[in-house]
């Protein structure tokens, strides 16, 4: 059966190319068979069918009144099939191979598990690398090849090719038993009044950046890129700190989230160099970035 199948694929595309370059020769040529070839699949087609396809004549061939009716359903066909044979071929590609992927910690944590295990389900046999850094590192790797592609926040420093994907909120943490741990939003100037627990290492962050836009100088008493770490702090009323939202969810911490009084964010997306670039398999990932939510 899977060869009679192939056998009508093949007549057909005789017939849409007979008609494309208006010749059995050329559409011979273009195929890799012989004129005879053509000209007898064509025939078949005619007779299983019981219509006459083509005017043969001096001047060439051209389209009957049935043939031009038929054409446009026969080179959907043609062109469905190349497709067809196209995703088989990736499907074969992509039995094994290994996505490297350069992210933080809060992607990591919340919207990797879910893109992966959707992912998995159908392609079991890619493995994947996660390599944790900050956005400075991120963007190394990337531009130095060491992974395919990198979650960072937007805009990169770098030239790379980037999604958008998200703004994700800053909020501020502190204890619950704080002062304001029923205000509504937390001034900007009561961040002067507890030690600070920094989210940063190596190249400023979006935390300092909101220092440095309304010129305060916070007591900062810790310095780390552990988000964890500052939560823990935190709840053990050893300061506060201004945290992402997205880190925030399904935490074990008793700390409370409170969006500043002038709302502040940060751009997260995806960054490589080149899209066209990736090995199929880390192509066919970024289609799963609408999974990074349960």
């Amino acid at each position: 059966m899977q060869k009679e199948n192939d056998m009508n694929i093949q007549k057909y595309m005789a017939f849409v190319k007979a008609v494309e370059y208006g010749s059995f020769t050329k559409a011979a040529e273009a195929l890799n068979y012989t004129q005879s070839g053509i000209s007898r699949m064509i025939s078949d087609l005619e007779r299983e069918w019981g219509v006459f396809l083509l005017e043969r004549g001096r001047a060439g061939i051209s389209l009957t009144s049935d043939g031009l009716k038929l054409l446009p359903q026969l080179k959907r066909i043609c062109n469905e099939h190349e497709i067809l044979m196209t995703r088989i071929e990736e499907l074969h590609d992509m039995q094994s191979g290994m996505i490297r992927i350069g992210t933080f910690s809060s992607v990591a944590t919340h919207w990797l598990p879910n893109m992966i295990k959707v992912f998995q389900k159908d392609y079991p046999k890619i493995d994947f690398e996660l390599l944790l850094g900050d956005y400075t590192e991120i963007e190394s790797w990337i531009l130095e090849g060491r992974v395919d592609f990198g979650f960072l926040r937007l805009p990169t420093k770098a030239k790379l090719e980037t999604i958008f994907l998200e703004r994700d909120r800053l909020l501020v943490v502190i204890p619950q038993d704080h002062p304001l741990a029923n205000c509504d939003k937390f001034p900007i100037k009561e961040l002067l009044n507890s030690p600070f627990m920094l989210l940063e290492k190596g190249a400023k962050a979006e935390v300092s950046e909101i220092f440095e836009k309304h010129h305060l100088s916070p007591q900062v008493r810790f310095t780390t890129w552990d988000d964890y770490a500052i939560m823990s702090m935190v709840e053990n009323g050893l300061g506060i700190s201004i945290l992402p939202e997205l880190i925030l969810e399904r935490i074990p911490y008793q700390i409370i989230a409170k969006e500043l009084e002038v709302p502040s964010f940060r751009n997260i997306g995806v960054a490589m160099r080149e899209q066209k670039l990736l090995s199929l398999a880390a192509k066919r990932f970024l289609e799963y970035l609408q999974y990074r939510k349960r």
